[in-house]
C-alpha cells in the first residue's frame, strides 16, 4: 500500500515536472501574448466574416437593468478595428488597473523592503510564531486579503516566500501557499467585501426578470463564505505541506537567508521606531474614519459606512502604500539604513527601476485584453456555453457541478469576477429559479468555480508578477514553474469545494442569514 502511494506521488510529481519543463520551454511571456494577439486578430476576421453573433439577456450598466442584447464578433482588421489597434494602446496601458496598483503599492512596499524592514519583520515573526501553524496563518491572511483588493498579491506573496526562506523551507512553497490563499480562495471571506455588493446588485437585476418582488442581500452567502474561508485555508495548508513542499525538496537556489533569527541592536531599534510610526498612522487613519459624520472623512458620506463605496475602501491601496512608506522610513532611520528623505527617495526609485520588465509585460497584456474584448469573442463563447447548459435536462446537483465547470472554463479567458457574472447571472439565475432553486445558491456556485482557476490562467495579470517574485529565488523560473506549482491547488480546491457546496445544498444548511 505504501509502495503504491509512493508510486502515485512519483507519477504525479513527474507529470507536474513535465508541465513545468514544457511551460518553461515556451517563449518569454510577452512573446506569448504577442502570438495570442495575432491569433485573436485571425479569429476575429474569420468569425466576423461568418456573421457570428449571440442574443441574450444581459446587464446594462448604463441603464442599471437587464435588457435583451445582441453581440456580434467584430473584426480587428475592419476599419473600426484597425483604428482601435492604432489609437488605443496608450490608453489601454494607462487604463489598466494593474499598472497603477503595482506602481503605487511598490512606493511603500519597496521602501519597506529596501530599508530592511520586511526581512527583519519576517525573522521576528519566525521567532515568535508557532511553527505548526505558520503555513495556515500565511494562507488565512491571504484569504482575508481579498477585502483589500490586490494588496495581497503585492505584499503577502513575497512576504510568504521570504518567511519560508528564513525558516529554512523552500521559498517557492511559501509563495505558492500565499498565492493560493490570495487568488485561489478569492471570492470568499469572513467579511463582506465591496465585490460582494457588486455581485449582489447584478444578481438582483437578474432575479427581477423572474420575480420583481424578490431580492437577495449582501449577506446571503455569509455562512458559506465563512466556512469556505476556513476549510479551504486548511486544505491549501495541507496541499502545501504534504505535497507541494515535499515535491520541491530542499532549497538549493543559492540565495542566502538574510541574517539569523536574532536581531541586532540596530534592527531592534528600527522595529521600535517602526512600531511607533505604525501606532501614529493607525491613530490618524482611525480619526479620519471615526463616526459620526461629517468627521468620518474616509467613510461613505451618504450611508456613513466604512465598507461599500467609502473612500477608505477605494483608497485602500494608497493607504497600504502610505503605511509601508511611513513605517519603512521610520525603521530605516532607527536601524541606520536610511540617512534622510533623499536616500529614501533613492530606494523608491531603485524599486521602480526593478519593475521595468514587469511594466513592459503589463503593456502587452493590457493591449491583448483590450483587443480581445473589442472582438466580443469572449462574450460569444460565454453565452454559447451558457445556452448549451440551459438546454440540458439536469437535476440540482448536476446543475451545480456543470455550472462550476462552466465558470472555471470561462475564467481561463475572462478573469474579471464582475465581468463574468454580468454575462452569466442573467442566464443562470432565472434558469435556476424556474427550477425552484435559490439565487444565493447560484452565486455560491459561482464563487466556487471562479476562484481556483485564478492561479493558473495566463490571463491573470498577477501570474506574471508571481514569475517575477519566483525568479528572486530561482533564476530560471517561468510561467510553467508557476502553473505546475499551482495546478494541484486548482484541481483539489475545485473538487473539494464543489463537494462542500453540494453537501451544504443536500443538507439544507442556510447559505447566509435569512
Amino acid at each position: 500500500m505504501a509502495k503504491s502511494k509512493q508510486t502515485d506521488q512519483a507519477g504525479m510529481s513527474g507529470f507536474l515536472g513535465t508541465i513545468e519543463r514544457v511551460g518553461n520551454m515556451v517563449p518569454h511571456p510577452a512573446i506569448i501574448f504577442f502570438i495570442l494577439i495575432g491569433i485573436v486578430i485571425l479569429l476575429s476576421v474569420i468569425f466576423a466574416a461568418l456573421g457570428t453573433s449571440v442574443t441574450y439577456e444581459g446587464y446594462d450598466a448604463a441603464l442599471g437593468d437587464i435588457v435583451e442584447q445582441t453581440t456580434a464578433v467584430r473584426s480587428l482588421l475592419s476599419g473600426d478595428g484597425i483604428r482601435f489597434l492604432v489609437t488605443s494602446p496608450v490608453s489601454n496601458f494607462l487604463g489598466f488597473a494593474g499598472v497603477g496598483v503595482i506602481l503605487v503599492a511598490m512606493i511603500g512596499v519597496g521602501l519597506a523592503e529596501e530599508s530592511g524592514l520586511i526581512a527583519t519583520l519576517v525573522r521576528k515573526i519566525v521567532a515568535i510564531a508557532p511553527v505548526s501553524l505558520f503555513t495556515f496563518i500565511i494562507v488565512m491572511v491571504g484569504v482575508l486579503s481579498s477585502i483589500a483588493a490586490d494588496a495581497g498579491y503585492l505584499v503577502l506573496v513575497p512576504l510568504g516566500a521570504a518567511a519560508f526562506h528564513s525558516m529554512g523551507r523552500h521559498p517557492l512553497a511559501g509563495l505558492a501557499a500565499a498565492f493560493a490563499g490570495v487568488a485561489a480562495v478569492f471570492l470568499v471571506n469572513v467579511f463582506i467585501t465591496p465585490t460582494d455588493a457588486l455581485l449582489v446588485a447584478v444578481t438582483n437585476d437578474a432575479i427581477a426578470t423572474v420575480n420583481p418582488n424578490a431580492a437577495i442581500t449582501d449577506v446571503g452567502n455569509l455562512y458559506f463564505m465563512i466556512a469556505s474561508s476556513i476549510v479551504m485555508a486548511i486544505i491549501v495548508t495541507i496541499i502545501t505541506e504534504r505535497f507541494v513542499e515535499p515535491r520541491l525538496g530542499p532549497y538549493k537556489g543559492g540565495v542566502p537567508v538574510e541574517g539569523g533569527v536574532e536581531l541586532s541592536e540596530a534592527e531592534a531599534r528600527g522595529l521600535k521606531f517602526a512600531g511607533r510610526a505604525l501606532l501614529g498612522f493607525v491613530i490618524v487613519v482611525g480619526l479620519l474614519t471615526a463616526p459620526p459624520l461629517p468627521y468620518g472623512i474616509l467613510r461613505n458620506q451618504e450611508t456613513g459606512g466604512i465598507m461599500a463605496g467609502s473612500p477608505f475602501m477605494s483608497g485602500l491601496i494608497v493607504l497600504i502604500s502610505l503605511l509601508f512608506l511611513v513605517v519603512g522610513y521610520a525603521y530605516g532611520r532607527g536601524a541606520g539604513t536610511i540617512a534622510n528623505v533623499t536616500a529614501a527617495i533613492g530606494l523608491v526609485v531603485k524599486t521602480w527601476s526593478n519593475l521595468a520588465g514587469m511594466l513592459f509585460l503589463l503593456f502587452v497584456i493590457a493591449n491583448f485584453i483590450a483587443f480581445f474584448n473589442f472582438t466580443n469573442l469572449a462574450t460569444v463563447l460565454a453565452v454559447n456555453l451558457a445556452d448549451f447548459l440551459q438546454t440540458m435536462p439536469i437535476s440540482g446537483v448536476t446543475y451545480i457541478i456543470l455550472f462550476v465547470i462552466v465558470v472555471a472554463i470561462i475564467d481561463i479567458i475572462l478573469t474579471g469576477a464582475l465581468a463574468k457574472w454580468a454575462i452569466l447571472a442573467p442566464v443562470f439565475v432565472p434558469l435556476f429559479m424556474r427550477l425552484g432553486g435559490d439565487p444565493d445558491l447560484v452565486m455560491a456556485a459561482y464563487r466556487v468555480g471562479d476562484s481556483p482557476m485564478n492561479v493558473i490562467t495566463p490571463l491573470n495579470v498577477y501570474l506574471a508578477v508571481m514569475v517575477g517574485f519566483a525568479q528572486k529565488y530561482q533564476k530560471d523560473a517561468g510561467m510553467g514553474t508557476i502553473i505546475a506549482l499551482m495546478l494541484p491547488y486548482t484541481v483539489v480546491l475545485l473538487v473539494l469545494w464543489t463537494i462542500l457546496l453540494i453537501a451544504w445544498y443536500l443538507l439544507g444548511i442556510p447559505l447566509g442569514p435569512a
